[in-house]
């Protein structure tokens, strides 16, 4: 039986909208980040400072991921990560979501400290890098070791039910040191499972809808859809329906 403590919610977005929507819907935090198509990417700051200011209740953490791909980063690009963290700091964000792998798939010691030592006073989330690491179990202690708040996971799995076993595990593991924090594919009709099977207390889902595309002119074939989206559709939004019905099921669930 899950211990009876509320349940917080994180909503993905990548803009404005979806900050009040998470807000408003009652969410602990959001992951704010652009181009959610390709697992996300840092905002630029004037996004960033925009959501602090919108944000009445929810708290906003930042996503620093510089590229698209895998999370082995150069000495250049953990530089420009560190001087995002900064930023982002400056700019009044709660948090920021990291992570770092060496070249050979383990999580990278160093340059996770160095990004840490930036985020000093922040609470730090590491990302889904986790999930592709080496060693789930090696690179578990590492992060316990450096001091992250919390682990953004899917249990290594598509779908956070199929790695519910992992999940689990990490959060017998964790024995309060580190927040364990669910997703993939997490949405109000399966929160209660996901929790009753792994005992987790925080949730993330980056729950979206397909905009309607204007209509194309027949004197052109060039297309900026978002990668992904259905036919007829351009980008995608935060699902404000969705989003509440999550953080009600995570409200109701004891």
């Amino acid at each position: 039986m899950t211990e009876a403590r509320a349940v917080r919610v994180e909503i993905g977005v990548e803009s404005l909208a979806g900050v009040r929507i998470a807000d408003a819907a009652g969410a602990a935090r959001v992951e704010l980040c652009t181009g959610l198509s390709v697992g996300g990417l840092t905002p630029n700051a004037a996004l960033v400072e925009a959501a602090v200011g919108a944000a009445e209740n929810v708290q906003v953490h930042v996503l620093i991921r510089p590229r698209p791909g895998d999370f082995r980063y150069s000495a250049e690009e953990v530089a420009l990560m560190r001087a995002d963290i900064e930023l982002v700091r400056r700019l009044g964000a709660h948090g920021v979501v990291i992570g770092v792998l060496d070249e050979h798939g383990n999580i990278d010691t160093e340059a996770n400290t160095e990004l840490l030592a930036a985020a000093e006073g922040m609470e730090v989330t590491c990302h889904r890098a986790f999930d592709v690491c080496a060693d789930p179990y090696g690179g578990f202690d590492q992060l316990l070791e450096l001091g992250f708040t919390r682990l953004l996971t899917s249990g290594r799995q598509v779908s956070v039910l199929d790695g519910a076993a992992l999940i689990t595990r990490l959060v017998t593991l964790a024995d309060g040191r580190i927040e364990v924090m669910a997703c993939g594919g997490l949405r109000a009709d399966n929160a209660r499972r996901v929790i009753e099977l792994t005992g987790v207390r925080d949730l993330h889902a980056a729950v979206r809808i397909p905009v309607p595309a204007l209509p194309q002119s027949d004197s052109t074939e060039v297309s900026f859809e978002e990668i992904g989206v259905p036919r007829g559709s351009d980008h995608f939004a935060t699902d404000a329906d969705g989003v509440a019905a999550l953080c009600e099921a995570a409200r109701l669930t004891v």
